[in-house]
């Protein structure tokens, strides 16, 4: 070989290179790059490089650690010339090396650092095809665009690409620069054929410019909310210039202080309300919005600007008008409607509604709450509804403090800013209802709110200042009056309703309920047509009870039965499809009646005898049984009885004892010798009340003198111990329970004959009734 011969560096490449372990990602061939080296072997491993040949293998640990060995290494690398070195001031020294060749480890030397391997030298294989030159003219139009869109790649790194003139090494340089993870880069490392490394690119290429696609995309999204959000600002930064400029508020704080305290000069308060007002709008126009007080003070500042402070009361009405109003929304209530008549006229020549607080008592379905509505149609007022049935916390009647999170005004507070009118029809449901708990007693919270001397300066809890709810008209409803407290019940006006005889359900369904469930049910009234046997089958077999809401609930099941029939059949929308419902069809449409015509109680046997009773779902009638049994005497007592009806029951045995001695001789062996069981039927219901005790009285004498009672005929009175006949009370629901159960007399005590002047003329036709004052007048009335 001649002396001025060029060798190239191929050829002076050792067997045996001292190895270099890369953590981040593997260096390609044809490269001139810096390497930073900080670990002591590998600083060791390139000063033996240097006084040898100068020349490193540079391959990629297959996992990153800090001590890697021979094992830890993938197979092929790239061998690398050291150009420069540099030694950084913290012991690390930065070299410059120049990228030659692959290789592949044939044998490790050594298997801790530094690693010395024997190595073979790799060529890239592949001739030079058209479809190589196709694929680098591939690679070199796709890097293009990447690199046009990328403002990472340097314009260097475009014409290194381009005057590279090995397809092989276009391929590394793009593997290098392109952003892929470490392991596809070693992958396309090990590929020595040309097309293969190429293809692998290429794909890479292809994922590349998926992902710039999905980033331009996002980026852009980006771009126009940041675009937006800009533009707002300064058009409200405009907004506020131009606002300052007109004098008007800049923000919602300076709006609210503005509007509110507007409203509130308007009202022109005095005294206690004007001071507290003016020093919390004082501190709400220096309070930071962001405080938390800011918003406990605006809200109230909002609820007393939309409180009714000025609002017109007493506006004047037609009698005449309103009274029409009541007879068309109700039939029946004659006393409801009376008493609300004349709370109208007293309206009409007083103008002032102070002390009207009614409540109507009542088994449920009879229209308690519907009578509401119709009471502020007939004013012309606004109305407000709410229950108060199992509420435990007198906070929802008088609010909560404002030092409390979340605090709310009291219910009443709430339905004068509801109803924007000082003088509303509130009603107040379910009264009877209301519970204790230790968070209040809300019946007590409700003694101020329903008691005229009291009420014109009420005090909820979260406004904290006296308003005047004197002008309210409070409607209260119950079923009972037994759970009221007294004081509360003190302050209302007592207004019985009794249910409902089959001839009143009958006028209701017709007038009321038939139209109302039609239009529920998408029906037209000339459709369906019932006769009136077939309404009166249904209240005496299907809905026997005091209210008529069952009765709904029955035609509400045959019209949605009707109206699947419409929908179902081929003539559904023809009009004239019509559909008569007489008594014979009632069973199609509601299944077996539940009460049985004959299904009434009756006094049958010796020992039993029909009493009349009161209960919260209105008037009733019950069996009292008496049996005796040979035995050791005893006198024992089923049926559920309270305290006050078992006392009645030992009442009317010791009384009976003693009269049957007298008036027919029975001596008192009789009862030594004897157990005497008293039952009512119904065991599962409660029943208690010393109504029941003449009924004891007997159904006990006509078990001794083996007598039946008088047929249809029923009884209610309380039995003194002397056999006097007390007066009781709710004669007209027990008339009313008589009627619907076919009874012909009724015995009273003497101190109710007043009553009977309450009870409509229809309920008590058929009906005699036989005022009492003695026992012995029973006896001969029921056992003649």
């Amino acid at each position: 070989m001649a002396n001025n011969e060029i060798i190239p560096i191929e050829m002076l490449l050792p067997n045996k290179i001292p190895i270099i372990p890369l953590n981040g990602k593997p260096i390609f061939p044809g490269i001139f790059t810096p390497i930073m080296l900080s670990s002591q072997d590998d600083i060791q491993t390139m000063d033996e490089a240097m006084q040898s040949h100068g020349m490193i293998g540079l391959v990629l640990v297959k996992e990153d650690t800090d001590k890697p060995q021979a094992s830890d290494l993938h197979e092929v690398g790239t061998v690398a010339k050291i150009v420069k070195r540099i030694n950084l001031p913290d012991g690390s020294v930065n070299i410059f090396i120049s990228t030659l060749k692959r290789f592949k480890i044939k044998k490790s030397l050594s298997k801790e650092q530094p690693i010395m391997a024997a190595v073979e030298y790799k060529d890239d294989q592949g001739e030079d095809s058209d479809e190589i030159k196709a694929l680098t003219r591939a690679l070199i139009s796709e890097m293009k665009m990447i690199s046009e869109n990328n403002p990472l790649f340097s314009e260097e790194m475009r014409l290194n690409m381009i005057n590279i003139d090995h397809p092989g090494k276009i391929a590394d340089f793009i593997a290098s620069i392109l952003n892929i993870d470490r392991t596809e880069q070693q992958k396309i490392l090990e590929l020595f054929d040309i097309r293969e490394r190429m293809e692998r690119v290429l794909m890479s290429i292809k994922r590349e410019q998926e992902l710039l696609k999905i980033q331009k995309r996002i980026q852009k999204e980006i771009n126009e909310k940041v675009e937006k959000s800009q533009r707002d600002y300064f058009l409200k930064e405009e907004l506020k210039a131009i606002k300052q400029e007109l004098g008007m508020p800049t923000d919602a704080k300076g709006s609210d202080y503005q509007r509110i305290k507007e409203l509130l000069e308007g009202f022109g308060f005095k005294g206690e309300i004007k001071e507290l007002v003016d020093q919390e709008l004082e501190k709400f126009g220096l309070m930071d919005p962001n405080s938390s007080e800011f918003i406990v003070t605006r809200n109230w500042l909002d609820l007393v600007s939309k409180l009714p402070w000025k609002a017109e009361t007493g506006k004047d009405f037609d009698l005449a008008a309103a009274k029409d109003i009541l007879e068309n929304d109700h039939y029946g209530l004659k006393d409801v409607k009376d008493r609300i008549i004349e709370y109208l006229a007293v309206r009409k020549l007083k103008k002032d509604s102070r002390g009207s607080i009614l409540c109507l008592v009542g088994p449920p379905g009879v229209g308690k709450t519907s009578v509401g509505r119709s009471v502020a149609k007939a004013l012309g007022k606004e109305f407000f509804r709410f229950s108060v049935g199992g509420m435990r916390d007198e906070a929802e009647i008088k609010g909560h403090r404002r030092t409390y999170v979340g605090a709310l005004p009291g219910k009443i507070i709430q339905g004068l800013k509801i109803t924007k009118s000082r003088d509303p029809v509130f009603m107040i449901d379910e009264i009877d209802k209301m519970g204790q708990s230790f968070q209040g007693d809300p019946s007590s919270a409700l003694l101020e709110v329903l008691d005229p001397e009291q009420n014109f300066s009420f005090r909820d809890h979260y406004l904290d200042l006296p308003f005047d709810v004197s002008n309210v008209f409070f409607i209260v409803t119950a079923n009972t009056l037994d759970t009221i407290p007294p004081p509360l019940r003190d302050r209302m006006e007592i207004i019985q309703l009794a249910g409902y005889v089959d001839t009143e359900k009958l006028e209701i369904a017709k007038r009321y309920l038939i139209p109302k469930s039609l239009d529920k049910a998408g029906l037209k009234r000339s459709r369906v047509k019932y006769t009136r046997d077939a309404l009166t089958a249904i209240a005496e077999g299907y809905a026997r009870e005091a209210g008529v809401r069952n009765f709904e609930k029955l035609l509400d099941r045959i019209h949605r039965k009707i109206a699947l029939q419409l929908v179902s059949s081929d003539d559904g929308d023809s009009p004239a499809k019509r559909y008569n419902i007489d008594k014979p069809s009632l069973e199609k449409y509601l299944g077996k009646a539940r009460f049985d015509a004959d299904d009434i109680k009756r006094a049958s046997l010796p020992g039993m005898t029909v009493g009349l009773a009161w209960t919260n779902m209105g008037g009733d009638t019950l069996i009292i049984e008496a049996v005796a049994n040979p035995g050791k005497e005893s006198f024992k007592l089923t049926g559920q009885m309270g305290s006050v009806m078992q006392e009645s029951a030992s009442i009317a045995y010791t009384w009976v004892r003693h009269y049957s001695a007298d008036a027919y001789n029975i001596p008192s062996s009789y009862y030594e010798e004897r157990q005497i069981h008293l039952h009512i039927p119904e065991g599962a219901t409660p029943k208690d009340g010393p109504s029941a005790g003449i009924t004891m009285a007997t159904t006990l004498l006509s078990m001794v003198l083996n007598k039946k009672v008088k047929d249809r005929l029923a009884m209610t009175g309380e039995l003194s111990l002397t056999g006097q006949v007390l007066p009781i009370g709710g004669l007209k629901e027990k008339t009313v329970a008589a009627k619907r159960n076919k009874i012909r007399e009724i015995i009273i005590p003497k101190g109710n004959a007043k009553d009977l002047e309450d009870i409509p003329e229809h309920v008590k036709k058929g009906i005699e009734f036989y005022p009492v004052e003695r026992m012995e007048e029973v006896i001969a009335i029921a056992l003649p």
